[in-house]
């Protein structure tokens, strides 16, 4: 066996042994959800034939030519019975690019398709692409709702950093062919975090959108907006309702977005969102919830106070530390929800939960009174409560 053949079957070996690795629940949760011990997708999930070139003549010494640096935002679906995660990824150049993953029971044994999805481009092609919503629409189509970042033409010589960001959006019907449709157009300023809405709301399609100022700051915007659409092909939001505002002290006082597309129960639409806030260490993204009315998505019913999930132990460490971002989540007939979520832009973990426990965290939690003293006394009245019995 030469050197070559010899690397590349330990190569071989440790790759399909991370690829089969049984994940675990954590012993004791909060009860509101079970974390999964192990990350579900890594830059080293992705297939070899991405990374090296596999001839001993062009590659004797079996570099990885392509280096990939992460695998995490994952908008996901369940299709075809099989658990279905459309990735970001991202190279060593900084470049993101989409690519799908299934596994058998949506916990562990995820495997990327042998290619990455292709985009089709418009006139003006995006510079980078990712964080895409997967949404299977009552209209027939599943459609990806995505950030699509250019370059900021009005940016002044030599300035290198200034981009705009958009929501780009295709649509398909096996998630191996993309059709590519005009970005959304809207009238607040740059747009990032972009949802739609699985059902039409008096005949047109509903957007959560998170108007912003600025590519990074949201300036004078901010906060998740609600607008319709008439088409798909042109999608066009004129007005946008803000429906959950940032505020001033909480766990969503810089900026917040929708998560993925939301998940409809009897007592109405469960959300998820990101909020962020500062901190002397730098920004802290955490995930929260709340649910929406069902005759009317725009008008919000419950609202939990603080976090939902936020980074925890090894969590915290990765390309942006102190991030947890969620873009996908999985209902299973049963009721069973699997709840996909970035760590630290660098890997995508797994959470299990249930509508009834969702449901219930959302009826049940107490909202946020934005006060130190109101919140003691939240805690208090618990307190008593609990000793009462």
């Amino acid at each position: 066996m030469t050197k070559f053949s010899e690397r590349l079957s330990k190569l071989r070996e440790a790759h399909e042994s991370l690829l089969k690795r049984k994940n675990e629940p954590e012993e004791l949760s909060n009860g509101i959800y079970t974390r999964y011990k192990y990350p579900v997708l890594t830059a080293g999930h992705a297939p070899l034939e991405w990374r090296y070139d596999l001839n001993e003549n062009t590659n004797p010494f079996l570099m990885e030519r392509i280096m990939i640096n992460a695998a995490f935002n994952a908008g996901a679906i369940k299709f075809n019975g099989k658990y279905c995660v459309v990735a970001r990824v991202e190279g060593a150049d900084r470049k993101s690019f989409f690519a799908v993953a299934e596994s058998p029971n949506g916990v562990d044994n995820f495997k990327f398709w042998d290619t990455p999805v292709v985009i089709p481009q418009l006139d003006e092609p995006d510079t980078n692409v990712y964080d895409m919503r997967l949404t299977s629409h009552e209209d027939g189509w599943i459609y990806g709702v995505f950030c699509t970042e250019r370059k900021d033409k009005s940016a002044p010589e030599g300035d290198t950093v200034m981009a705009v960001a958009n929501a780009g959006i295709v649509r398909t019907k096996d998630l191996k062919t993309w059709e590519r449709l005009d970005d959304l157009k809207s009238y607040s300023g740059q747009q990032r975090n972009v949802v739609l809405h699985p059902e039409f709301i008096d005949g047109k399609y509903a957007f959560y959108t998170r108007p912003q100022d600025g590519f990074i700051d949201v300036g004078g915007g901010g906060g998740i907006g609600f607008g319709l659409s008439e088409t798909m092909e042109h999608a066009e939001v004129k007005e946008e309702k803000i429906i959950d505002n940032k505020i001033y002290h909480t766990i969503k006082e810089v900026k917040n977005g929708m998560g993925p597309q939301p998940i409809k129960t009897p007592e109405g639409w469960l959300c998820l969102a990101h909020g962020v806030r500062n901190t002397a260490a730098g920004l802290r993204y955490v995930l929260y919830m709340f649910m929406t009315s069902l005759d009317d998505p725009s008008e919000v019913i419950y609202s939990p106070g603080g976090y939902f999930l936020a980074p925890k132990c090894s969590e915290r460490v990765g390309d942006v530390s102190n991030v947890v971002f969620s873009n996908g989540w999985i209902k299973d007939d049963d009721g069973r929800i699997l709840i996909y979520y970035a760590a630290s832009d660098t890997r995508l973990h797994v959470a299990e939960t249930s509508v009834a426990q969702l449901v219930d965290y959302c009826k049940n939690t107490p909202s946020d009174n934005f006060r130190s003293d109101l919140s003691v006394q939240v805690i208090i009245n618990m307190v008593e409560k609990n000793m009462s019995k």
